[in-house]
């Protein structure tokens, strides 16, 4: 997330984009024209959405899209609180374990994408019901560091490091309750300190990565809401570093701290830009939703996405073929080493494991 858009006086803000107008909109859809026209609205959390929305709507008339911005938490509470009354037609956020969980719910429209070539990491994050899918690639767990404070010697080399007493109190990450890119992260600690899915064995995995995170939290965690007040720690020198979603690592250099960098401790794990489409929205909202979802995977779409938020979201690894990063400071994926987890086991757990963080890290 974008360190500095995602703050709690953003988290519900509303950004409407004009409407098409109410005729050619009628008239393309064949009712009568005292009807209401129907409209898409777009559930996200990513810094460049309203730039892709303003981008759509000018370039295809007779349909409106329309946004509704904020945070990933709220957005899936909103989503939930909804129920069988939707007002959502697509939902485009960071990580693929709530789209799992609305996919099991049956929310998601399936067996459809767009006629695109992606690439290794798209094809890796495309699930095999094609209930949702890959936009664009970040890593969360990330590690976020203030060289102005340390060092590239001083940093933790392995996730056992940062449990020494030397980093007491100098690291900080995001609340999953608010924060989308969190419980993907905490769901790669479970799965790789427990050995998942070699081990088979769920549970040890969960209880693997409550271990780890009470012992940070014995070593001094600093807990904020999202990326913003993390970040502004680091800069304020309350902390040094923070695990965190990397594309907000490389916006903060770029922007408001030059010191910041970015390193990744083995593994950190995948974190793919997700969307997809609400099963019980009325099919001439899903197909309107198809033609946005095909034109964000055309390269004017992926020239918005990579240029509407250019400091902040806009920092990812393309998941399409022939295509790149926007900028150089994204090193090469070959050089990161990333996992992806099972977003249809994890996503199972993200409410419970929430829950556990919030009761015995945030509030123990």
């Amino acid at each position: 997330m974008n360190p500095i858009r995602k703050t709690s006086a953003r988290r519900f803000r509303f950004a409407l984009v004009a409407l098409a107008p109410v005729v050619a909109s009628l008239s393309l859809l064949g009712v009568p024209s005292g009807a209401a026209e129907p409209t898409l609205v777009v559930y996200s959390a990513q810094g460049y959405d309203s730039a892709a929305v303003t981008a759509f709507n000018h370039t295809h008339p007779g349909f409106s899209v329309t946004l509704n911005d904020n945070s990933t938490g709220p957005l899936l509470q909103q989503i939930q609180a909804e129920g069988n009354n939707p007002k959502w037609g697509v939902l485009w956020v960071d990580g693929s374990t709530a789209f799992a969980q609305l996919d099991s719910q049956g929310k998601l429209v399936r067996g459809w994408t767009p006629k695109v070539s992606f690439n290794k990491l798209g094809l890796a994050n495309l699930p095999k019901d094609r209930s949702y899918i890959p936009t664009g690639l970040t890593a969360t767990g990330a590690l976020v560091w203030d060289s102005s404070q340390m060092t590239a010697a001083q940093l933790p080399k392995t996730w056992a490091d940062l449990l020494k007493p030397q980093y007491k109190g100098e690291l900080g990450m995001n609340d999953p309750a608010q924060s989308g890119p969190t419980y993907p992260m905490i769901a790669g600690l479970m799965n790789s300190l427990g050995h998942y899915p070699t081990s088979k064995n769920l549970a040890h995995a969960i209880t693997a990565g409550e271990q780890f995170l009470l012992a940070l939290k014995k070593n001094g965690l600093v807990v904020n809401a999202t990326n913003g007040p993390t970040l502004a720690a680091i800069e304020a020198h309350q902390i040094k570093m923070a695990i965190i979603q990397s594309s907000a690592g490389y916006g903060t250099e770029l922007t408001t701290y030059p010191k910041m960098r970015v390193a990744y401790l083995n593994p950190v794990t995948a974190l793919p830009g997700v969307i997809g489409i609400d099963a019980k929205a009325p099919k001439s909202v899903q197909s309107e939703a198809k033609k946005f979802i095909t034109w964000l995977l055309s390269p004017a779409g992926q020239h918005v996405m990579k240029t509407g938020d250019a400091q902040g979201d806009s920092l990812f690894w393309p998941v399409l073929n022939n295509d790149a990063p926007s900028n150089s400071l994204i090193p090469p994926l070959a050089k990161v080493p990333m996992q992806t987890v099972n977003p249809y086991v994890w996503g199972a757990q993200e409410n419970k494991v929430n829950a556990w963080f919030e009761s015995n890290i945030n509030n123990g």
